[in-house]
């Protein structure tokens, strides 16, 4: 059985407080993007061991047990042991620590992949629980629709975002931004006017208003992801951002109305139609 796991983007990204845990308390807006990595996997009951895990694409780094769908298959299996050895294949194509979701992405949909393939019969809500043992982003997949999120991002409620007349570019420059480091730039502090206020508003008005937190410090430490950002504008964007703590970059423009846009050899650029 085969699924594409998606991505995201974050529509304002407020740091709101440190919690007692070590977290912090966010508020953002999730926003599904198609932009997809692809997921496959096989019942295999000859193999001596319980995953035969193989990937291509862009290169994960680290142990492959550490791999999040590796994870979060153990993770079932834990409760659900009748699930049988599987081959599991991922081809990569998200970039990695970009602050699109991919990595949480992944994880989440071999949840959905596993319960549906195998028939676990687990509810949206139990998914939900287990994807957040996997990571505080890894919810929102198991809904994969526009979410307001607080807590750590796992605290979800619906939006209503159309942005169907639109067309979104993301640029990755291959940066890879440490997301520890990230948080220790930034004093947390309550915004004058909420996200979830801000979102319901016309797009026109976002520039002016929708925030992401992390770009002040990235874009001191990394001036080449904030060029990113001010050639979208440069280009007439509506709105233009970082998504989650970076180094992505995403601008939304009407469609049928997107330049032509040049960034160096190297740069992750997808156009998706939203």
């Amino acid at each position: 059985m085969l699924t594409f796991p998606n991505c995201k983007i974050n529509l304002g990204l407020n740091i709101l407080s440190k919690r007692a845990d070590g977290f912090h308390d966010i508020a953002t807006a999730f926003y599904p993007v198609h932009i997809t990595d692809a997921l496959e996997i096989i019942p295999t009951p000859s193999l001596s061991q319980p995953i035969n895990f193989t990937s291509s694409g862009i290169a994960v780094d680290g142990s492959i047990d550490n791999n999040i769908c590796i994870k979060a298959y153990h993770l079932l299996k834990k409760n659900f042991p009748q699930l049988p050895n599987i081959t599991m294949h991922l081809h990569k194509a998200i970039p990695l620590g970009a602050g699109l979701g991919g990595g949480s992405a992944d994880g989440a949909f071999t949840l959905q992949l596993l319960n549906n393939k195998f028939n676990l019969h687990i509810s949206e809500a139990d998914l939900i629980q287990y994807a957040l043992q996997l990571g505080s982003d890894c919810p929102f997949f198991i809904i994969n629709k526009p979410s307001f999120a607080t807590g750590r991002g796992e605290i979800l409620s619906p939006v209503k975002i159309d942005l169907s007349g639109y067309q979104i570019v993301v640029v990755n420059p291959g940066i890879h931004i440490n997301t520890g480091w990230a948080f220790s730039q930034i004093t947390p502090t309550l915004p004058k006017k909420s996200i979830e206020l801000i979102i319901q508003q016309p797009i026109n008005t976002w520039k002016s208003e929708l925030i992401n937190d992390f770009e002040t410090p990235v874009f001191e430490k990394y001036p080449a992801i904030k060029n990113i950002k001010e050639t979208f504008y440069q280009k007439g964007a509506i709105y233009a951002s970082m998504s989650g703590s970076g180094s992505s970059v995403f601008c939304i423009f009407e469609k049928g109305d997107l330049p032509v846009l040049s960034f160096p050899e190297g740069y992750f650029v997808r156009s998706v139609s939203l």
